[in-house]
C-alpha cells in the first residue's frame, strides 16, 4: 500500500469523493478541465499556485495537505495538547519508522472502538474476574459430584462441567484477535487495487505458462530440455554464456529420463504439488 499519497493521488481522491466528474469541477472552479486532468494524470509536472489555493479552498482543505507536506486534511489547526497524546507517541509518530496513515487506517476502521474496548476489557481484567468466578463454582460443582457419585471422568455431565471451564488467556487473546483479523481484512481489500500491492497470480498457472512455453520453443530437443529443466529450476536460459550451455546439454545427456527424446506433446508435467 502506499506510504504516503503524492499530489495527483490527493486530487483524485478529494475529486472522487465528492461524485464529481472532471468537466464538474472545471466549472465549479473556474479552472480549465485539461489543467485538472493534467494535475492528477501520473506524469504529472507542476501546478500553480493560484490553481493550489481555489481547490485547496473548493475542498476545504489546507495546501499544505495538497502540496504532500502535511497528512492532515480537514483538522489543520487542531491543538495537540487536545489529542491526549503521551510523548512517547508523539515522539513515535514523527519518527518515520512506522507507517502513519496505515495506523490511521486502522484507527478510523469502523470496528476499531470495539478493539480497544475489548483490549480494556482484557488489560484491566475487567471481565476476567467473572470468568474465574463462574469457573470456580464449576470447578466446586463437578468435584461435589464427584465426591457423592463418582460418576467417572468420562460421564457426559461431568465432562461438560469440565469443558464448561474457560482459560482467560486464550478466550480474551481470541477475541482481540478476531477484531484485529477483521480490521486488517477491510483494510487489504480496500487497497488491493493499489498500485504497489502485489496481484493475487495463481503459481501454478504462471509455472504452466513457462512450462509451456519451454516446451514449444523452436529449437533442438536438447535446447527444449534445457530451457524445460531451467525452468523447473528458475534458471534464467538465456542469460547462459556458451560454456554453460555445452556443459548443462552434457548433464543432461547422462540423464536415463531424458535418453528417449520425448516428443512435446507426450510430456506431461505435474503442477498439482
Amino acid at each position: 500500500m502506499y506510504v504516503k499519497l503524492s499530489i495527483p493521488e490527493r486530487l483524485k481522491d478529494l475529486r472522487v469523493e465528492r461524485h464529481l466528474t472532471l468537466e464538474e469541477l472545471a466549472e465549479a472552479t473556474g479552472l480549465s478541465k485539461s489543467a485538472l486532468g493534467s494535475y492528477e494524470a501520473d506524469d504529472y509536472k507542476d501546478i500553480s499556485p493560484f490553481s493550489i489555493v481555489t481547490l485547496a479552498e473548493f475542498y476545504g482543505v489546507s495546501t499544505d495537505y495538497l502540496l504532500g507536506v502535511s497528512e492532515i486534511k480537514n483538522h489543520p489547526d487542531t491543538d495537540l495538547a487536545g489529542l491526549h497524546l503521551s510523548d512517547d507517541m508523539m515522539k513515535l509518530l514523527a519518527s518515520g519508522i512506522i507507517n502513519n496513515r496505515l495506523l490511521c487506517e486502522i484507527a478510523t476502521h469502523p470496528d476499531f472502538q470495539r478493539l480497544i474496548v475489548d483490549t480494556e476489557i482484557c488489560v484491566d481484567r475487567i471481565a476476567a474476574m467473572r470468568v474465574h468466578d463462574m469457573n470456580i463454582v464449576l470447578a466446586e460443582a463437578r468435584k461435589t459430584v464427584m465426591e457423592k457419585h463418582n460418576p467417572g471422568d468420562n460421564d457426559l455431565y461431568m465432562r461438560t462441567l469440565d469443558l464448561a471451564q474457560i482459560n482467560e488467556d486464550e478466550y480474551f487473546s481470541r477475541v482481540v484477535h478476531d477484531d484485529l483479523d477483521k480490521i486488517i481484512a477491510d483494510i487489504r481489500e480496500a487497497h488491493k487495487k493499489d498500485s504497489t500491492t502485489a496481484d493475487a497470480v495463481n503459481p501454478s498457472d504462471t509455472a504452466r505458462q513457462e512450462l509451456e512455453a519451454a516446451m514449444s520453443y523452436e529449437g533442438s530437443p536438447e535446447e527444449r530440455q534445457a530451457r524445460l529443466f531451467c525452468k523447473q529450476l528458475g534458471i534464467n536460459y538465456d542469460k547462459l554464456s556458451k560454456d554453460e550451455f555445452v556443459s548443462l546439454i552434457n548433464i543432461l545427456k547422462k540423464s536415463s529420463l531424458l535418453k528417449s527424446q520425448p516428443n512435446k506433446r507426450e510430456i506431461k508435467i505435474d503442477l498439482s504439488i
